[in-house]
């Protein structure tokens, strides 16, 4: 299971369980153990991750942190714990006194359904105000996979993550800016729009005469925007389904034009050709290799056992924007796996031969 899926399904376990949880000791067993579990630590492994890590601070002694991850004797990441239904604003002063005690470089604040991300980006070894990186593991952004992914035992890089954490933390900022100007444009941002635009003289009349025209041409042009990439997708996932299908009717015929208008618009790359090309190198040690062939079309290139369009082995999609291949199950229908490269295609060697040999037994 990918790392995207593993998040999805634990945040959905998250969700089912948060209501019952009464304690921070629960929230801690029950959520936040699994959550770096799930992230390669284990979490059992006192010399790995460290419950209750002392932290002295000033004439304080005894002073001890929830979770230390360990990196060659040394924390590498502290951890503050809360009970799920606490309001993490209230108790980052903690993890800030703790921070400057260690030589750990970055902190975290969670209640097992946020996590709140520190560094020291704006003064050396003392925790910044505001996280680089805040998480709702009940709804994940696509874009803080990677970010996330970087915490993982097999990819933990300090200083990979600390020169990508900088940059994070100003487009965080950048975002909520803007989502704020979007919602009430201050006046150096609607004149920002007039310079450019408005001969007149600006003076603060101007401004209130304009601010609700910038504000609805923005959020229009948007929302068109979102529209339009709504529409792209749909048309995608509808190409995906014919092809998926053979694009055929019910009866077998081709959906639209006649064959023969259709065929005229084809073009083979040689892209295609190649990954065809190691498809039957593969498909050679079960059958002759003259009984491979395949069949172009305007979406996708089928591969095809003996010629017979009912016998395909695979489909193949190869463009500049998406490359994927779809084989079959056993009730011919289409799995589909994205490919990085026509390359990708020798991983799923023993699915294709599988494929292969539902027409050959």
């Amino acid at each position: 299971m990918d790392f995207i899926d593993q998040l999805k399904q634990f945040g959905k376990r998250v969700e089912s369980m948060a209501d019952s949880i009464q304690t921070e000791e629960a929230t801690k067993t029950s959520i936040i153990m699994p959550f770096f579990s799930l992230l390669g630590y284990d979490v059992f492994n006192p010399y790995e991750f460290v419950p209750e890590y002392t932290a002295d601070v000033g004439i304080k002694k005894g002073e001890k942190v929830d979770y230390a991850i360990m990196r060659d004797g040394t924390p590498a990441i502290l951890i503050e714990a809360k009970w799920v239904g606490e309001n993490l604003n209230n108790h980052d002063s903690q993890l800030f006194r703790y921070f400057g005690t260690t030589h750990a470089k970055f902190a975290i604040l969670t209640n097992g359904i946020i996590y709140k991300f520190f560094t020291d980006l704006d003064e050396p070894n003392k925790m910044d105000t505001t996280p680089f990186l805040e998480v709702n593991i009940q709804n994940i952004k696509e874009s803080q996979i990677p970010e996330l992914k970087k915490f993982c035992k097999p990819n933990f890089d300090i200083d990979e993550i600390f020169n990508a954490a900088s940059e994070l933390k100003y487009s965080n900022e950048f975002r909520r800016m803007l989502a704020s100007e979007l919602q009430s444009p201050s006046d150096d941002f609607v004149r920002f729009f007039l310079v450019s635009s408005y001969p007149g003289r600006m003076t603060q009349q101007t401004l209130e005469k304009f601010r609700p025209i910038v504000k609805k041409s923005l959020n229009n042009y948007i929302s068109e925007l979102m529209n339009d990439k709504i529409k792209a997708a749909l048309s995608a996932e509808k190409e995906d389904a014919e092809v998926a299908h053979g694009d055929l009717s019910e009866n077998g015929t081709p959906n639209a034009d006649t064959a023969e208008e259709r065929e005229h618009r084809v073009i083979t790359t040689n892209e295609e050709l190649e990954a065809y090309f190691l498809i039957k190198t593969i498909l050679k040690e079960v059958v002759p290799v003259e009984d491979i062939t395949y069949k172009d079309t305007e979406r996708y290139m089928n591969v095809l056992y003996k010629d017979n369009t009912r016998n395909w082995v695979c489909r193949l999609i190869l463009t500049e924007n998406r490359k994927y291949i779809l084989i079959p199950d056993e009730n011919k229908k289409p799995v589909r796996t994205d490919l990085e490269s026509i390359y990708d295609i020798e991983k799923y060697r023993e699915d294709l031969l599988i494929a292969l040999k539902r027409y050959t037994e």
